[in-house]
């Protein structure tokens, strides 16, 4: 086995104990698991649906799928339920759903981000703290576009734009710029050659607080590459078509943008009523589809980030559909 397929292994599930309260599954029930990664959510839920019950596990790394397979079909045969491992991006959830003939859901699980092993993997290009090509693409076999070529063809004003937008970034105008000078010399083709310039663009001052001084924009680089805010908003819209009256969908984010996007969409399912606010009753007719169960996004206890930093900004919010 590989050293790659040992580390996915490794992989520790955030929020398990909330997931698993939360996503509320009975004996028998369909689960989908729309980030499946090492399966660390799904190994145990697939103990609580059991042998009559269904579990449906998205990835688009075979790497994943293949160790989530192993872990999965290691579960005794009284207990293992039927198990259905898809290669897709959850932002293709109706073509992945449809593919398996699964006629609902009762609960999903979207754990946003980029997987551990992903970001350990140099070759990947998605870690600013190992040196290796400016790739970053979660799914090379289908998306072309990579951080290489974002970053030696946007203009200035584009990669302020996505650097500032995809990751708060303050020193955003000053970083495309420094990236923009640095490519007139040479391409910039490395994980290593960026963060140089970024370090470079960025006052010493500056760089001593906060964390990597590039962890910012190599996020946004990331979310750029792979169109996550869109897959992100097409996997949302799915799972609420798909889901069983009284189904739950909980999603794990780690950064503000995913939150907002799911807060919204939630609320926007939740409150669907468009009449003015001073109307006695409601004339649009429009009834709410969701039910939110969490006002408040729950994150991990301090004894969770301590056994595992990744941890630190994970927000998980759920909805039901009524």
């Amino acid at each position: 086995m590989s050293a790659l397929a040992n580390q996915e292994f490794r992989h520790i599930p955030v929020l398990l104990p909330e997931c698993l309260e939360y996503l509320n599954l009975k004996p028998q029930q369909t689960f989908v698991d729309a980030t499946l990664g090492g399966a660390g959510h799904s190994f145990e839920v697939a103990q609580r649906i059991g042998r009559g019950g269904t579990l449906i596990g998205i990835d688009q790394d075979d790497v994943a799928l293949a160790a989530a397979g192993r872990k999965l079909g290691s579960l005794p045969d009284e207990v293992r339920p039927h198990l259905e491992l898809v290669r897709n991006n959850f932002g293709n959830m109706d073509e992945a759903l449809l593919s398996v003939e699964v006629p609902g859901v009762d609960a999903f699980l979207f754990d946003i981000g980029v997987s551990s092993v992903q970001i350990d993997t140099p070759s990947r290009g998605f870690s600013f703290k190992e040196d290796g090509p400016l790739d970053m693409r979660m799914d090379p076999g289908k998306n072309t576009l990579t951080a290489a070529e974002v970053v030696n063809t946007y203009n200035a004003a584009d990669l302020t734009r996505i650097i500032r937008a995809y990751s708060d970034e303050k020193w955003a105008s000053r970083i495309a710029d420094f990236i923009v000078r640095a490519r007139e010399k040479a391409p910039l083709e490395t994980s290593a050659q960026l963060v140089d310039v970024i370090k470079a663009a960025i006052p010493a001052s500056a760089r001593r607080a906060g964390g990597h001084p590039a962890k910012r924009t190599f996020q946004a680089l990331r979310i750029e590459v792979n169109g996550e805010l869109d897959v992100l908003k097409r996997g949302l819209e799915a799972a609420i078509r798909w889901a069983n009256p009284g189904g739950r969908i909980c999603v794990i984010s780690y950064h503000s943008l995913e939150d907002r996007i799911v807060k919204d969409m939630f609320q926007s399912f939740a409150n669907r009523c468009t009449c003015p606010p001073d109307l006695p009753v409601c004339m649009c007719g429009k009834k709410p589809i969701l039910k939110v169960i969490t006002r408040k996004p729950v994150t991990p206890t301090a004894e969770e980030i301590a056994r595992n930093p990744r941890a630190r900004s994970a927000k998980l919010r759920v909805a039901e559909k009524l």
